[in-house]
């Protein structure tokens, strides 16, 4: 019984054996496929990254833009109406290169477009000035943005930056107040310390 068993155990294991061992033959490498198989991985090529295309804005977006420039424009135009007071000072400006201390240099461009604006250049500082009025009678300049302020005194101009608490330049001087200067230092005024003479009796 046990042989009869055994017989048809083997007769079923049979044909798959077959079928194993002619799989089997197919499977060995010779050494040049492992070369290749070795090299496969090496070639495998990186998955390319895929850049989107950046799509113009659209319509509504660049109207958008258009507006909001336009907006700010507005507010530019509304910020830009000086007073008469404003504009009686801006007539007095000193414009032009004027030479300051230490080599220094300002220069005061008015602005055609824009009555009673003033762009400044120092160096690589760049202002945009305006008038603002003062209880003391010194002509003043603000650009507010940057803090500077421009001082501009009978015979000499000043630039600081208020923000900072630094003095940019001083003893800048136009032609004019070169000549005022000049005679302040030939017929100084008296000091407000200097003693009253007498009264001659």
């Amino acid at each position: 019984m046990k042989a009869i068993f055994l017989t048809l155990a083997l007769s079923a294991l049979l044909p798959g054996l077959a079928l194993a061992q002619a799989d089997a033959p197919a499977k060995k490498t010779t050494p040049a496929t492992k070369a290749a198989a070795k090299a496969e991985p090496k070639a495998k090529a990186q998955p390319k990254k895929v850049v989107a295309k950046k799509e113009p804005p659209s319509k509504s977006r660049v109207e958008l833009k258009s507006a909001a420039k336009n907006v700010a424009a507005g507010i530019e135009a509304a910020e830009a109406a000086l007073t008469p007071a404003e504009l009686a000072i801006a007539q007095r400006i000193e414009v032009g290169t004027m030479p300051c201390e230490l080599g220094n240099s300002v220069t005061v461009v008015a602005d055609p477009k824009n009555p009673g604006y003033f762009d400044m250049t120092m160096k690589n500082l760049k202002y945009r000035m305006s008038p603002v009025a003062t209880t003391t009678g010194a002509i003043r300049l603000e650009d507010q943005k940057a803090g500077a302020v421009w001082l501009q005194l009978a015979n000499k101009s000043m630039l600081m930056n208020h923000k900072l608490g630094q003095r940019l330049a001083d003893e800048c001087m136009s032609p004019s107040q070169v000549v005022v200067a000049e005679a302040i230092r030939k017929n100084p005024p008296p000091s407000v310390l200097d003693a009253v003479p007498p009264a001659n009796k």
